[in-house]
Parts: structure tokens; sequence; C-alpha cells
């Protein structure tokens, strides 16, 4: 039987960690030129930075979740074989799907915080005829993030339930 404790605890992680990224994509920075008082050069000035703390904040929390899924599950390959039948089936398909779900999520919550923490100073200087621009984060990148978050919370949930009831019918065969 699948704990229930791990499920309460995993779920309520997701869903945290799935907040978080929905608030990064809503506070993420953004860019706007300002010309000096002697109108010498241009800078960019950029808005509140809490975006990446918010998506920083979520990469943790669904590393954590799935991190007590697969040591509450032994990471699939490790410990007792499970009975063949459906629920291994399911378990192992759930198991990969899960993983690459949880790697997306990853890779965009990562990369999402790293680019939002990124601010480019002075825009043009010297007229340079292509200055650097105030460039952000692209809109979308950190929704992706919470996007695939929400799938590998669900798939994860899934997977351990399938997990345990492979577990349970090796353990409690009903022949």
């Amino acid at each position: 039987m699948a704990s229930k404790i791990v499920i309460v605890i995993v779920f309520i992680l997701d869903l945290i960690a799935v907040g978080l990224a929905i608030a990064a994509e809503q506070r993420r920075s953004v860019g706007n030129v300002v010309t000096d008082k002697e109108k010498t050069y241009e800078y960019c000035v950029y808005g509140t930075d809490i975006a990446t703390s918010y998506g920083a904040g979520a990469f943790a929390l669904l590393f954590i979740s799935q991190v007590l899924i697969m040591v509450a599950s032994r990471c699939f390959c490790c410990g007792k074989s499970l009975n063949p039948g459906g629920s291994r089936a399911c378990a192992i398909l759930l198991f990969l799907l899960c993983w690459v779900f949880f790697l997306i999520a990853e890779v965009c919550l990562l990369a999402a915080s790293i680019r939002n923490a990124y601010h480019t100073k002075y825009r043009k200087m010297w007229n340079i005829d292509t200055p650097p621009s105030c460039e952000v984060i692209r809109k979308g990148v950190f929704a992706a993030g919470a996007a695939f978050t929400l799938f590998t919370a669900i798939v994860s949930q899934f997977y351990y339930v399938c997990y345990s009831r492979a577990c349970d019918a090796y353990q409690n065969p009903s022949y």
C-alpha cells in the first residue's frame, strides 16, 4: 500500500512549486531604457528581481519532491523485483515519463531563473552603432516550467501508487 504521508507531502511540495513557477512568470523582470542626465549614454533599468527567487524555489521544491518519490520507491531499480503484470508495466512507463517531465521542468525553471537574473547594465555608450539591448527572459518560460512541474506532480503520484500496487502484489500473491 502506498504511504499516504509520502503522497500528501509530495503533493504539497509539487503544488507549492507550481504556484511559485506561476508567480515567477507573473513577476519576471522587465527592462526599460533610460538616458542619463547629460544624455551621454543609455542604460537599462530593471524592475524587481523576485522572479529569480520564485523560480529557484520552485526548482528546489520540485527536486525535493522527486527525491522523496524516488527514495520511497527505491528508484524503481533497487530492492526486490516486482510482480509481473499490469501494475509493473504501468509503473515502468510512468517512471520513465516522470523523469522526462521532471528533467524538462527543471531545465525550464533553472534556465529561466538564470536568464531572469542576468541584466545588461549599459545599453549605449560612446555612440556604438549596435548597442546591447535590455533583453529579458521570454514570456512563457516560467509558465512552461510550471506546466511540466504539474505534469511531473501528476505522473509521479500515479507512478508511486502503481509501484506500491506492484510491490503489494509481489508480497501478497493471490494464488
